[in-house]
């Protein structure tokens, strides 16, 4: 059986490789559509609220008004930086590999499966016309090219970050 469940959460990020506007900082409101697979073992094998117990506040916790970025931007060095110089907190959630669409369907699948959910396949929507659908197959494909998995990320100073 499957349940779809469907998370927000609102962050910035850019994509510095592209050279168009998406190279500048600027932020969305992401839309997580969940799709797990439910082994029925009864009348009832599922609550509802069991899923939102633990994705919304880890979702909340590591994404939302957060900074996506990725390690080797130039913007994250400046970032650093910033943060020593000054003592300001940011949250930023680095990622391995720049943060475009594909790349966050990706992460989040391995969070959440993570969390101990089996997902089926999960659908990012960054804007109100552009959706990434992100399936099993995908994630098993992507996580067999270590270019594609995300490293072991620390910051230094005050950056309140996660790299998960």
């Amino acid at each position: 059986m499957i349940i779809q469940k469907d998370y927000k959460f609102y962050a910035a990020h850019r994509n510095e490789e592209l050279d168009d506007k998406c190279r500048n900082l600027h932020g969305h409101r992401y839309g997580v559509r969940c799709f797990f697979e439910v082994e029925r073992t009864g009348a009832i094998s599922t609550l509802f609220g069991e899923f939102d117990q633990r994705i919304e506040p880890f979702l909340k916790a590591e994404y939302d008004h957060a900074m996506l970025i990725h390690v080797a931007d130039p913007l994250y060095e400046t970032l650093c930086g910033h943060t020593e110089r000054t003592g300001e907190a940011l949250r930023m959630k680095l990622f391995g590999a720049p943060t475009s669409v594909e790349n966050l369907a990706y992460q989040l699948f391995t969070e959440i499966t993570e969390l101990g959910f089996r997902l089926n396949r999960l659908e990012v929507r960054e804007t109100d016309t552009s959706v990434v659908i992100y399936a099993r197959e995908d994630w098993v494909e992507d996580s067999r090219h270590p270019s594609r998995r995300q490293a072991n990320l620390v910051c230094p100073g005050n950056l309140s970050v996660s790299s998960k």
